[in-house]
């Protein structure tokens, strides 16, 4: 493939429905060859952004490049394919027939037995899309993705519906296609998945980035650990006055304490109560994530 400077740009780009701002003066730069995750809540810009840059529709004000041409520019030239959350398939055709009906349709094309490989689905090749799974449809319209051989894989919540074990499997499928150099960005609720299979996480709230980073990175702004111990009868009124403690949570005899001061939590918990099997860990994606995106401005945007 192809290398080229920044698969993706936005500068300065605004959205607006109306009186909804959905995207406020985003700034970005993906380079080729990430894989990029954009998470927020509901109504965070995700969606609308993503519109954008496949060229669904246009900013407001701004700019907004893939591979230095205009997005409907970069699609038309086979350099990018999406796989959204419940693109239309035909239910009476069998995979392979679908495939080889999608590949009629670009100037140039992936082999289909080779497409069928990489998305893990050459076992099903000839079972008709209406029988499939929801798994196994979704790993088609990944191979549907692929047959163009583009440069930039989008993929908007894409593991919707999957138990862990498709989910797993879907995700290995594009950790090895993405190690051909490809570029992947992926808006997911699923914040795990960021953890785990991003190089770099965006983080929009009421259509502004409010970080941009490694997952390490992105855990390591929300200041403060969370303090387990096991605690009979625990008074959750006490606990949360315990100095240092910022939230509290209870389920049976286990106390989750997070914590600014996770050293004066632990403290007080070993001398002042019978508090017992303390661990302290660092706060995870879930916790960053909500410190990240707690709603303070009071404004709604469109997601």
């Amino acid at each position: 493939m192809t290398a080229r400077a920044e698969a993706i740009s936005l500068r300065g780009v605004h959205k607006h429905f109306g009186q909804v701002r959905a995207v406020r003066g985003v700034d970005a730069a993906i380079s080729p060859g990430e894989i990029a995750a954009l998470l927020g809540p509901n109504g965070a810009g995700k969606t609308t952004t993503i519109d954008m840059i496949l060229g669904l529709s246009q900013p407001t004000a701004g700019s907004v490049s893939v591979y230095q041409m205009a997005p409907r520019q970069a699609v038309s030239c086979g350099l990018v394919s999406a796989v959204m959350q419940n693109g239309g398939l035909l239910r009476d055709l069998t995979v392979a027939e679908t495939l080889r009906y999608a590949a009629s349709l670009f100037t140039r094309s992936a082999p289909v037995p080779e497409v069928l490989e990489r998305a893990g689905i050459t076992a099903i090749a000839g079972r008709l899309v209406g029988k499939c799974s929801g798994v196994e449809q979704q790993r088609l319209r990944f191979a549907m993705a692929l047959l163009p051989d583009p440069e930039l894989l989008i993929l908007d919540e894409p593991t919707t519906g999957m138990d862990v074990e498709g989910r797993r499997g879907f995700w290995t499928a594009i950790r090895q296609d993405a190690g051909r150099g490809r570029t992947v960005l992926f808006a997911t609720h699923y914040l795990e998945e960021a953890d785990a299979y991003a190089d770099r996480i965006i983080l929009m709230r009421h259509g502004e980035i409010v970080a941009d980073g490694t997952a390490s990175q992105i855990k390591a702004l929300a200041a403060g650990r969370t303090v387990r111990a096991t605690l009979d009868e625990p008074d959750e009124g006490a606990l949360r006055a315990i100095p240092g403690a910022d939230r509290v949570e209870v389920r049976g005899d286990t106390v989750l304490i997070h914590a600014s001061d996770s050293d004066a939590v632990a403290r007080h918990l070993l001398t002042e109560t019978a508090a017992r099997d303390l661990e302290i860990t660092p706060r995870g994606i879930e916790e960053a994530f909500l410190a990240l995106t707690a709603d303070r401005a009071g404004t709604e945007g469109r997601e």
